[in-house]
């Protein structure tokens, strides 16, 4: 999978939720895990505990009924039959001094507690203490404990069987923790996957809408989930929509019909009183006149009602593969000898074949526009470029001037309907050049930005997906 490919799925909402749901299992298990082992470890610390008092109990009844002479021999006996290694037994006066005790042959080092002899010797029943012996990689409980009087018993239990219980459950705890995260990972994705699916056929019917295809719906099953219901709702909106542009393209013939029909009459007349040239100089010159408005009138109509249609997505327009290059090619040879009459240098500064899927005549309409407004907004001895560019994703149409520029007021307004800058009122137009191009490019899927300095030029970037 590539670089591209991971980020994107990165930015899903599904592996947004697969991560979340993972991070908080995670948690969940360490912290269950923290729980559990520390409860086991108080429970094995209690366990040995009462081990060492239970042994407490055995040695003193030991010495009650037979003395401390044969202490040495009964604990020894005891000492062997759990292993010298594992425990010990020594007697001590309240100083600490060793009277007699067992074979501390593995457990040199260990001493006595100073305090713990002090707290006995106050009253004390017993007092615990856990120390790591030297030499040894575990350390050992230890009990004090007062048996007659001014006599302490010290008893010393190693931890090793503890602690090695507790390595043998870290060691399961943690590759079976790891492989359920694994598998709580996978069932995590497939059930966010699952329930992002109706979102994900929502967006696919609005991206097919969004390239013309209005009979599409969602498909919607009796579960009456959320996204159920979003399917459901955004169905509805899409049945009011199609009454709307129905409704609207009801309204746009109505206005082609009821508009265009006595404007082309008045030219029809104008026209035949022009042709029967039975008039005067200014009759004729008056017809002239308004054969030519009638023209531009219909002209823009049909411009305004195309904008409206395309911006509804009503106009039905076949699409395929596209030569970007010939098609700017073309347009920058139809407008050549314009720009040389001008006197204006006229630049292509394009290499590689581009293909685009589109409209020919939508996308030529654009650089025809564009073009257009560059030389017709640029003075003479001024140049006009035409770049184009292109990355993994988008393909860019950069057409610049050195024009008059637009004034910071009129950025924001020039792709509006009919709006033309002050300074370009001297010139031919209706204003409507710029809304055509931008709301075909948008049927394309991309935009048109400008940036422009007043007596520096205009700088026209239309972006198209590839």
């Amino acid at each position: 999978m590539s670089l591209k490919e991971t980020l994107k799925i990165r930015r899903t909402l599904v592996f947004r939720l697969t991560f979340l749901y993972s991070i908080v299992f995670t948690v969940s298990s360490l912290a269950a895990f923290t729980i559990f082992y520390i409860v086991i470890s108080n429970v094995i610390k209690v366990h040995t505990d009462q081990h060492l008092l239970k042994e407490m109990a055995e040695v003193f009844s030991i010495l009650k009924s037979k003395g401390e002479d044969s202490f040495k021999t009964e604990m020894n006996i005891e000492a062997e039959s759990e292993g010298v290694d594992n425990i010990f037994f020594r007697l001590l006066d309240q100083a600490g001094r060793e009277i007699v005790a067992t074979n501390m042959s593995s457990w040199k080092g260990v001493g006595t507690n100073s305090s713990a002899l002090e707290r006995v010797t106050q009253g004390v029943s017993h007092v615990f203490e856990t120390i790591s012996v030297p030499e040894k990689p575990y350390g050992a409980r230890i009990v004090y404990g007062a048996i007659g009087s001014g006599r302490i018993l010290q008893i010393g239990l190693s931890l090793e069987d503890d602690a090695r219980f507790l390595e043998i459950f870290r060691g399961i705890f943690v590759p079976s923790i790891i492989i359920i995260m694994a598998f709580s990972t996978l069932i995590g994705w497939f059930m966010a996957a699952r329930a992002m699916a109706g979102v994900k056929d929502v967006t696919k019917t609005a991206l097919d809408i969004s390239e013309g295809a209005f009979e599409k719906r969602v498909h919607t099953q009796a579960k009456g989930d959320e996204v159920e219901q979003l399917a459901i709702a955004f169905n509805r909106m899409l049945d009011r929509i199609h009454d709307l542009v129905k409704g609207l393209r009801e309204v746009t013939d109505d206005i082609a019909h009821d508009i265009r029909t006595p404007i082309a009459r008045i030219r029809g007349l104008a026209e035949l009183e022009l042709n029967m040239n039975k008039s005067g100089y200014e009759s004729n010159k008056l017809a002239a006149d308004t054969v030519e408005e009638c023209d531009n009138l219909l002209h823009m109509i049909n411009t305004m009602l195309e904008i409206s249609e395309i911006e509804a997505g009503i106009r039905e327009t076949s699409k395929g593969e596209v030569d970007l290059i010939q098609v700017i090619g073309e347009a920058v040879e139809l407008f050549r000898p314009i720009s040389e009459e001008k006197g204006i240098r006229l630049i292509s500064c394009i290499s590689d074949q581009v293909y685009i899927h589109g409209n020919v005549h939508s996308l030529q309409r654009i650089i025809v526009n564009l073009l257009d407004n560059a030389i017709k907004y640029t003075s003479t001895g001024g140049t006009v470029s035409v770049t184009l560019q292109k990355d993994d994703d988008h393909i860019y149409l950069v057409v610049q001037d050195t024009g008059i520029g637009i004034s910071k007021e009129d950025l924001s307004l020039i792709f509006n309907r009919l709006y033309r800058c002050d300074s370009s009122r001297s010139q031919p137009g209706f204003g409507l050049g710029l809304s055509l191009s931008l709301a075909i490019v948008r049927a394309h899927g991309g935009d048109i930005t400008v940036t422009s300095q007043i007596g520096e030029g205009s700088i026209f970037k239309v972006t198209l997906p590839r």
